[in-house]
């Protein structure tokens, strides 16, 4: 069976889903840096309705922030990866749930990426942490 990439349109999430309280909740929890969150629903060409950043100190807390999130989303939500990227070296995770997806990053790659800058049409959000 094929899993469509493409987020469900049907299912809309809204900002205030449980899944994105969720996330949010286990990044602050693990005391994760400079939390935002960029709403891509009204962006046409986007692969989700929400990019959760979020800035670690180390490669040990990028892995803390990332299984926790994994960890809190099973047992709250029920919910599971799409897929995820980059736990081999920890400099940049990207945890996929298809509507939302999750990015752990060090402040160097955040820094070089710049996703809040190639999303600009996003509404971006910034939260606590």
């Amino acid at each position: 069976m094929l899993v469509s990439r493409k987020p469900n349109k049907s299912i809309r999430l809204a900002k205030n889903s449980k899944i994105i309280k969720a996330i949010i909740q286990a990044i602050q929890e693990k005391k994760g840096e400079k939390i935002i969150s960029l709403d891509l629903r009204k962006i046409p060409e986007a692969v989700a309705d929400f990019f959760i950043v979020c800035e670690a100190g180390s490669t040990t807390q990028v892995r803390a922030i990332a299984d926790f999130i994994e960890a809190e989303l099973k047992e709250k939500c029920g919910e599971f990866p799409y897929m995820h990227e980059g736990r081999q070296v920890l400099q940049w995770v990207i945890i996929d749930y298809i509507n939302v997806v999750v990015h752990i990053m060090l402040p160097e790659s955040r820094r070089f990426y710049k996703l809040e800058e190639m999303w600009n049409d996003a509404v971006l959000e910034e939260l606590e942490g």
